[in-house]
Protein backbone atom coordinates (compact mmCIF):
# COMPACT_ATOMS: atom_id res chain seq x y z
CA UNK A 1 0.00 0.00 0.00
CA UNK A 2 2.75 2.28 0.72
CA UNK A 3 4.46 1.76 -3.01
CA UNK A 4 0.71 2.78 -4.13
CA UNK A 5 0.67 6.17 -2.14
CA UNK A 6 3.66 6.83 -3.28
CA UNK A 7 3.45 6.20 -7.20
CA UNK A 8 0.13 8.41 -6.74
CA UNK A 9 1.42 10.73 -4.92
CA UNK A 10 3.89 11.51 -7.97
CA UNK A 11 1.96 10.86 -10.84
CA UNK A 12 -1.05 12.22 -9.67
CA UNK A 13 -3.03 9.56 -10.58
CA UNK A 14 -5.05 7.38 -8.01
CA UNK A 15 -2.88 3.91 -8.37
CA UNK A 16 -4.16 1.31 -5.48
CA UNK A 17 -2.46 -2.12 -5.17
CA UNK A 18 -3.44 -4.86 -2.85
CA UNK A 19 -6.15 -4.31 0.51
CA UNK A 20 -5.55 -1.76 3.84
CA UNK A 21 -3.51 -3.10 6.34
CA UNK A 22 -5.61 -1.32 8.83
CA UNK A 23 -9.37 -0.46 9.23
CA UNK A 24 -11.87 1.41 11.75
CA UNK A 25 -14.83 -0.39 12.59
CA UNK A 26 -17.62 1.79 13.98
CA UNK A 27 -19.13 -0.45 16.47
CA UNK A 28 -21.71 2.07 17.71
CA UNK A 29 -22.17 5.85 17.09
CA UNK A 30 -24.04 5.81 20.31
CA UNK A 31 -22.21 7.46 23.45
CA UNK A 32 -22.83 8.38 26.97
CA UNK A 33 -21.38 11.62 26.85
CA UNK A 34 -22.26 15.04 24.95
CA UNK A 35 -18.52 16.18 24.36
CA UNK A 36 -19.65 19.74 22.86
CA UNK A 37 -16.97 19.10 19.90
CA UNK A 38 -17.84 15.66 19.09
CA UNK A 39 -20.27 15.00 16.17
CA UNK A 40 -21.76 12.02 18.12
CA UNK A 41 -21.91 13.89 21.87
CA UNK A 42 -22.97 17.67 20.66
CA UNK A 43 -26.41 16.33 18.76
CA UNK A 44 -24.90 17.48 15.07
CA UNK A 45 -24.98 14.25 13.52
CA UNK A 46 -27.31 13.90 10.35
CA UNK A 47 -26.75 10.08 10.43
CA UNK A 48 -28.51 7.68 12.25
CA UNK A 49 -28.01 5.79 15.39
CA UNK A 50 -27.30 1.65 15.67
CA UNK A 51 -24.97 -0.77 16.55
CA UNK A 52 -23.24 -3.35 14.12
CA UNK A 53 -24.86 -6.80 13.95
CA UNK A 54 -22.60 -9.33 14.11
CA UNK A 55 -23.45 -11.11 11.07
CA UNK A 56 -22.22 -7.51 9.40
CA UNK A 57 -18.99 -7.63 11.59
CA UNK A 58 -18.36 -11.03 10.70
CA UNK A 59 -18.68 -10.87 6.98
CA UNK A 60 -16.20 -7.78 6.83
CA UNK A 61 -13.41 -9.84 8.87
CA UNK A 62 -14.00 -13.20 6.78
CA UNK A 63 -12.58 -10.73 3.98
CA UNK A 64 -10.11 -8.35 5.76
CA UNK A 65 -8.77 -10.31 7.95
CA UNK A 66 -6.12 -11.70 6.23
CA UNK A 67 -4.51 -8.75 4.92
CA UNK A 68 -5.01 -7.20 8.12
CA UNK A 69 -2.02 -5.65 10.43
CA UNK A 70 -4.03 -3.42 12.79
CA UNK A 71 -7.95 -2.75 13.50
CA UNK A 72 -9.71 -0.04 15.59
CA UNK A 73 -12.80 -0.89 17.04
CA UNK A 74 -14.15 2.81 17.53
CA UNK A 75 -14.84 5.83 15.91
CA UNK A 76 -17.93 7.85 16.47
CA UNK A 77 -20.03 6.35 19.94
CA UNK A 78 -18.54 4.64 23.01
CA UNK A 79 -17.34 1.14 21.50
CA UNK A 80 -18.43 -0.07 25.35
CA UNK A 81 -21.88 0.79 24.93
CA UNK A 82 -21.82 -2.62 22.45
CA UNK A 83 -23.04 -5.69 23.88
CA UNK A 84 -21.17 -7.74 22.07
CA UNK A 85 -17.89 -6.25 22.26
CA UNK A 86 -15.47 -8.93 23.34
CA UNK A 87 -16.89 -11.40 21.09
CA UNK A 88 -16.12 -9.18 18.56
CA UNK A 89 -12.48 -8.53 19.73
CA UNK A 90 -11.89 -12.57 19.91
CA UNK A 91 -13.15 -12.93 16.16
CA UNK A 92 -10.44 -10.40 15.65
CA UNK A 93 -7.65 -13.25 16.37
CA UNK A 94 -4.03 -11.92 16.35
CA UNK A 95 -4.43 -8.89 14.73
CA UNK A 96 -3.66 -5.98 16.92
CA UNK A 97 -6.75 -4.46 18.01
CA UNK A 98 -6.96 -1.36 19.11
CA UNK A 99 -9.95 0.61 21.71
CA UNK A 100 -10.78 4.18 22.28
CA UNK A 101 -13.07 4.65 25.59
CA UNK A 102 -14.02 7.50 27.55
CA UNK A 103 -13.15 5.33 30.58
CA UNK A 104 -16.89 5.05 31.83
CA UNK A 105 -17.26 1.42 31.27
CA UNK A 106 -14.12 0.19 33.05
CA UNK A 107 -15.92 -1.09 36.26
CA UNK A 108 -17.62 -4.00 37.79
CA UNK A 109 -16.09 -6.80 35.27
CA UNK A 110 -15.44 -5.09 32.32
CA UNK A 111 -11.15 -3.91 33.00
CA UNK A 112 -10.57 -7.83 33.72
CA UNK A 113 -12.48 -8.97 30.94
CA UNK A 114 -10.79 -6.42 28.49
CA UNK A 115 -7.36 -6.98 29.75
CA UNK A 116 -7.75 -10.52 29.00
CA UNK A 117 -9.38 -10.30 25.54
CA UNK A 118 -6.10 -10.14 23.95
CA UNK A 119 -6.46 -6.47 22.42
CA UNK A 120 -3.08 -4.86 21.49
CA UNK A 121 -4.14 -1.05 23.12
CA UNK A 122 -6.30 0.39 25.25
CA UNK A 123 -6.87 4.23 25.10
CA UNK A 124 -9.17 6.22 27.78
CA UNK A 125 -9.88 9.64 27.39
CA UNK A 126 -8.46 11.85 30.19
CA UNK A 127 -9.08 15.29 29.48
CA UNK A 128 -8.32 16.98 32.82
CA UNK A 129 -7.55 16.40 36.02
CA UNK A 130 -10.44 17.89 38.10
CA UNK A 131 -14.20 17.60 37.90
CA UNK A 132 -14.02 21.62 36.93
CA UNK A 133 -11.74 21.24 33.77
CA UNK A 134 -12.49 17.47 32.32
CA UNK A 135 -16.15 18.06 32.62
CA UNK A 136 -15.38 21.53 30.44
CA UNK A 137 -14.99 19.15 27.30
CA UNK A 138 -16.92 15.51 28.70
CA UNK A 139 -19.81 16.96 29.57
CA UNK A 140 -21.53 14.38 31.85
CA UNK A 141 -18.52 12.72 32.51
CA UNK A 142 -17.17 11.74 36.12
CA UNK A 143 -13.69 12.24 36.12
CA UNK A 144 -13.00 10.14 39.27
CA UNK A 145 -14.88 7.11 38.02
CA UNK A 146 -12.98 7.29 34.88
CA UNK A 147 -9.75 7.27 36.94
CA UNK A 148 -10.64 4.33 39.21
CA UNK A 149 -11.52 2.90 35.92
CA UNK A 150 -8.04 3.02 35.04
CA UNK A 151 -6.67 2.34 37.61
CA UNK A 152 -7.97 -1.29 37.79
CA UNK A 153 -6.95 -1.48 34.60
CA UNK A 154 -3.77 -1.18 35.80
CA UNK A 155 -3.41 -3.57 38.01
CA UNK A 156 -5.43 -6.15 36.46
CA UNK A 157 -2.91 -5.62 33.47
CA UNK A 158 -0.05 -5.93 36.53
CA UNK A 159 -1.93 -9.26 38.12
CA UNK A 160 -1.70 -11.38 34.88
CA UNK A 161 1.13 -10.13 33.37
CA UNK A 162 -0.51 -8.23 30.48
CA UNK A 163 1.17 -7.35 27.70
CA UNK A 164 -1.65 -4.59 26.44
CA UNK A 165 -0.20 -1.09 25.75
CA UNK A 166 -2.70 1.49 28.27
CA UNK A 167 -2.57 4.78 26.75
CA UNK A 168 -4.50 8.10 28.58
CA UNK A 169 -5.18 10.48 25.90
CA UNK A 170 -5.27 14.13 26.71
CA UNK A 171 -7.05 16.29 24.72
CA UNK A 172 -5.02 19.78 25.76
CA UNK A 173 -7.34 22.87 25.24
CA UNK A 174 -7.17 25.92 27.13
CA UNK A 175 -9.18 24.79 30.27
CA UNK A 176 -6.67 21.64 31.21
CA UNK A 177 -2.96 22.47 29.52
CA UNK A 178 -1.61 23.58 33.05
CA UNK A 179 -2.36 20.30 34.00
CA UNK A 180 -0.29 18.42 31.61
CA UNK A 181 2.24 17.74 34.76
CA UNK A 182 -0.24 16.25 36.52
CA UNK A 183 -2.03 13.99 33.94
CA UNK A 184 2.13 13.02 33.12
CA UNK A 185 2.29 11.73 36.86
CA UNK A 186 -0.74 10.11 36.93
CA UNK A 187 0.14 8.09 33.82
CA UNK A 188 3.52 7.35 35.41
CA UNK A 189 1.27 6.00 38.37
CA UNK A 190 -0.76 3.57 36.50
CA UNK A 191 2.45 2.58 33.98
CA UNK A 192 0.39 4.09 30.92
CA UNK A 193 1.55 5.62 28.06
CA UNK A 194 -0.06 9.43 27.84
CA UNK A 195 -0.81 11.02 24.42
CA UNK A 196 -0.92 14.87 24.45
CA UNK A 197 -3.25 15.39 21.55
CA UNK A 198 -4.68 18.74 19.68
CA UNK A 199 -8.17 19.20 19.53
CA UNK A 200 -10.39 18.90 16.64
CA UNK A 201 -13.84 21.31 16.60
CA UNK A 202 -16.55 20.85 13.93
CA UNK A 203 -16.44 24.62 12.74
CA UNK A 204 -12.76 26.47 12.42
CA UNK A 205 -15.22 29.67 14.07
CA UNK A 206 -15.38 27.41 17.51
CA UNK A 207 -11.54 27.20 17.82
CA UNK A 208 -11.36 30.17 19.43
CA UNK A 209 -13.29 28.73 22.95
CA UNK A 210 -11.25 26.07 23.54
CA UNK A 211 -7.36 27.22 22.15
CA UNK A 212 -4.83 26.98 24.17
CA UNK A 213 -1.73 29.51 24.84
CA UNK A 214 0.72 26.88 23.80
CA UNK A 215 0.80 27.36 20.07
CA UNK A 216 2.13 23.64 19.52
CA UNK A 217 -1.31 22.17 21.07
CA UNK A 218 -3.35 23.91 18.62
CA UNK A 219 -4.53 22.66 15.61
CA UNK A 220 -5.55 25.91 14.39
CA UNK A 221 -4.54 29.68 14.18
CA UNK A 222 -5.96 33.34 13.61
CA UNK A 223 -4.77 34.50 10.24
CA UNK A 224 -6.45 38.08 9.01
CA UNK A 225 -9.22 37.92 12.22
CA UNK A 226 -10.15 34.54 11.63
CA UNK A 227 -9.26 30.94 12.92
CA UNK A 228 -8.18 28.24 10.47
CA UNK A 229 -6.49 24.90 10.48
CA UNK A 230 -2.63 25.17 10.10
CA UNK A 231 -2.50 22.19 7.77
CA UNK A 232 -0.98 23.33 4.49
CA UNK A 233 -3.66 20.35 2.93
CA UNK A 234 -1.20 19.08 0.23
CA UNK A 235 -3.26 17.16 -2.65
CA UNK A 236 -2.72 13.71 -1.24
CA UNK A 237 -3.12 11.79 2.05
CA UNK A 238 -2.02 8.36 3.22
CA UNK A 239 -5.36 7.82 4.74
CA UNK A 240 -7.13 7.30 1.85
CA UNK A 241 -4.39 4.03 0.89
CA UNK A 242 -4.64 2.84 4.25
CA UNK A 243 -7.24 3.38 7.18
CA UNK A 244 -10.79 3.73 5.71
CA UNK A 245 -13.76 3.34 8.03
CA UNK A 246 -16.60 1.14 8.26
CA UNK A 247 -19.57 2.42 9.75
CA UNK A 248 -21.87 0.52 12.19
CA UNK A 249 -24.73 -0.13 9.29
CA UNK A 250 -21.90 -1.12 6.63
CA UNK A 251 -20.98 2.16 4.84
CA UNK A 252 -17.46 2.19 3.49
CA UNK A 253 -16.14 5.78 4.37
CA UNK A 254 -13.11 7.15 3.00
CA UNK A 255 -11.41 8.11 6.46
CA UNK A 256 -12.51 9.08 10.25
CA UNK A 257 -12.82 12.96 9.15
CA UNK A 258 -15.92 11.86 7.54
CA UNK A 259 -17.89 11.90 10.88
CA UNK A 260 -22.08 12.34 9.14
CA UNK A 261 -20.87 9.75 6.45
CA UNK A 262 -20.99 12.46 3.46
CA UNK A 263 -18.82 10.32 1.11
CA UNK A 264 -19.91 7.08 0.89
CA UNK A 265 -17.68 4.47 -1.48
CA UNK A 266 -20.03 1.50 -0.79
CA UNK A 267 -22.11 -0.41 1.43
CA UNK A 268 -20.92 -4.05 2.42
CA UNK A 269 -24.97 -5.18 3.10
CA UNK A 270 -24.99 -5.42 -0.96
CA UNK A 271 -20.91 -5.45 -1.88
CA UNK A 272 -17.57 -6.94 -1.40
CA UNK A 273 -15.10 -4.67 0.53
CA UNK A 274 -12.87 -5.41 -2.68
CA UNK A 275 -15.07 -4.21 -5.05
CA UNK A 276 -15.50 -1.10 -2.91
CA UNK A 277 -11.94 -0.41 -2.25
CA UNK A 278 -10.68 -0.56 -5.62
CA UNK A 279 -14.55 1.14 -7.29
CA UNK A 280 -15.03 3.59 -9.20
CA UNK A 281 -16.33 6.18 -6.56
CA UNK A 282 -12.86 5.14 -4.10
CA UNK A 283 -10.98 6.12 -7.50
CA UNK A 284 -12.64 9.47 -8.34
CA UNK A 285 -12.68 10.02 -4.82
CA UNK A 286 -8.36 9.57 -4.38
CA UNK A 287 -8.11 11.44 -7.64
CA UNK A 288 -9.82 14.36 -6.35
CA UNK A 289 -7.36 14.46 -3.37
CA UNK A 290 -4.65 14.34 -5.42
CA UNK A 291 -5.46 17.34 -7.51
CA UNK A 292 -7.88 19.73 -5.21
CA UNK A 293 -8.25 18.20 -1.50
CA UNK A 294 -9.06 21.74 -0.45
CA UNK A 295 -12.22 21.76 -2.41
CA UNK A 296 -13.10 18.52 -0.58
CA UNK A 297 -15.26 19.75 2.82
CA UNK A 298 -14.29 17.08 5.02
CA UNK A 299 -10.61 17.65 4.06
CA UNK A 300 -10.62 20.96 5.36
CA UNK A 301 -10.48 19.65 8.82
CA UNK A 302 -8.23 17.09 8.72
CA UNK A 303 -4.73 16.44 10.29
CA UNK A 304 -3.10 14.56 8.04
CA UNK A 305 -0.18 15.85 6.73
CA UNK A 306 0.29 18.62 9.46
CA UNK A 307 3.64 19.33 11.02
CA UNK A 308 5.07 20.85 13.98
CA UNK A 309 1.06 19.71 16.23
CA UNK A 310 1.01 17.43 18.58
CA UNK A 311 -1.81 15.10 17.01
Amino acid sequence: MALSYAAASITRRPVITGMPVTVSFELTNHCNLRCPECSSGSGTMKRQRGFMERDLFEKAIRELKPYLWYSSLYFQGEPFLHPDLFSFIRMMGNTRTIISTNGHYLGGDNAAAAVQSGIYKLIVSLDGMDQESYSRYRVNGNMAEVMEGIRRISREKEKVDSPMKLELQFLVNKYNEHQIPLAGAFAGEVKATLKLKSMQVIDGHDAGEWMPSERKYSRYEKSGGKLSIKNKLPSRCLRLWLNPVITWDGKVLPCCFDKDAEYVMGDLSSESFRDIWHGARFKEFRLKVLSERRSIPICRNCSSGMRNVEL
